[in-house]
């Protein structure tokens, strides 16, 4: 079956609209994607039809609201493949999935001189609760060097291996530099060590398929928000034995059994870390948005996308100044560059008076930035919509741009 990009656009009520006389060309996808109708389509069901809280009613709405909660539980869980529907924890987002197994997990695990491994490519997101938690618990975190082309270094990420290794968090794929990390390695490798395995699925799940019973990740997180989903809802994948010995990450009702004021005891999984009434239509939406993404077929999208890859980098490459940032043989659909001297936050203003959306910045990767000595990046990540047509303007674009400046 061929791939229908022009079909598949009609699904996406925003790609119509227009910026500044311009069509949309929406290229800032690894910063947050755009919704397909069936997922506005669950939101305004969910509240039109089904709405109420979850699990705690006797009622007929709020059986009804479960039920289709649940179900998009089971909908992530088997888009997953997790062994188990109490093993998938709905959290704000991956952010808030790491900080948890951060508070939850690392705290109550890690002692002085105990060490957590990271990489130069990470998102703040997976370096910052790993700060707070060696100032905690006076653990050390080592980090993982990249080479020119942003790839990890394996020999060097082994040689950080030792026995006081308890932890290595690292990402599926880069945000800033695209860089897909051989992460069933990485969790082999770490193992074989003795030390548990978070994954930053954020910008895996929306371009491969991801199974974590495959991958023996111990923990595995995402945003919805990235996957065509509705933002302020993500999924914290843990497995059983680990989530069972956890603390709970926070107080309030759902998460527990039986309250008095001498002791409370906690609810089962998944529930012992969903304090509080949940984010119930954004959940519903996140499994819309799940059978969105899988009646195309991972395969097919990742099929289109490396061939917008490929595209997009032969004909930034003929534009004048182009300085690819991020090379490596095994790459997501994000590119990002700098353009001769110009500074990226002036390239994206004018790109975006022709009508293109595209992230300049640090993307919230600084420590990326100062392995190549740059202050930022422009970058262009590619979603299933995007086309050809739109990778040629962009470059089109981008000559405007050296036009602008005189270069």
């Amino acid at each position: 079956m061929t791939y229908d990009v022009a079909k598949i656009r009609r699904d996406f009520p925003i790609l119509g609209e227009e910026v500044y006389g311009n069509p949309l060309v929406y290229l800032d996808n690894g910063a947050s994607a755009q919704k397909p109708s069936a997922v506005i389509d669950a939101i305004r069901h969910t509240y039109e039809h089904e709405y109420a809280n979850v699990h705690r009613g006797v009622h007929f709405m709020s059986q009804r609201a479960t039920d289709a909660m649940e179900g998009a539980r089971e909908t992530v869980r088997a888009f997953m493949n997790a062994a188990d529907t109490k093993e998938i924890i709905f959290v704000r987002g991956a952010t808030e999935g790491i900080n948890l197994v951060a508070s939850s997990w690392a705290e109550m695990e890690l002692k002085a001189g105990d060490e957590i491994i990271l990489t130069e490519m990470e998102h703040h997101s997976n370096i910052v609760p790993w700060q707070f938690v060696r100032d905690r618990t006076g653990a050390v975190i080592k980090v993982a060097p990249i080479n020119d082309a942003g790839e990890l270094m394996m020999e060097e990420f082994e040689k950080l291996l030792s026995p006081r290794t308890r932890l290595v968090a690292i990402t599926h794929v880069s945000n800033a530099l695209g860089t897909v990390v051989p992460v069933a390695d990485i969790v082999r490798m770490a193992h074989d060590h003795g030390a548990k395995v978070l994954l930053d699925g954020c910008q895996a799940v929306p371009h491969i398929a991801v199974d974590v019973q495959a991958l023996d990740a111990d923990f595995y997180v995402f945003s919805g928000h990235k996957l065509y989903g509705p933002s302020g809802i993500g999924v914290l994948y843990g497995k059983a034995d680990l989530l069972n010995a956890m603390r709970p990450y926070q107080g309030g009702g759902e998460m527990i059994n039986v309250v008095t004021f001498e002791e409370t005891t906690y609810a089962e999984l998944p529930y012992k870390f969903e304090a509080g009434t949940p984010h119930i239509a954004g959940a519903i939406a996140l499994g819309a948005a799940v059978n969105y993404v899988t009646g195309i077929g991972l395969d097919r999208i990742a099929a289109h996308e490396n061939d917008l890859l490929a595209y997009a980098t032969e004909r930034l490459r003929e534009v004048n100044s182009v300085r690819l940032i991020g090379t490596a043989a095994e790459k997501a659909a994000i590119l990002s560059f700098n353009l001769g001297d110009i500074h990226p936050h002036d390239v994206g203003t004018i790109l975006d008076r022709e009508g293109i959306a595209v992230r300049t910045g640090h993307h919230c990767a600084q420590p990326v930035m100062d392995r190549y000595d740059i202050a930022a990046t422009v970058r262009a990540s590619f979603g299933l919509y995007n086309t050809r047509a739109e990778v040629d303007a962009l470059a089109a674009s981008l000559r405007k741009v050296q036009e602008i400046f005189g270069a």
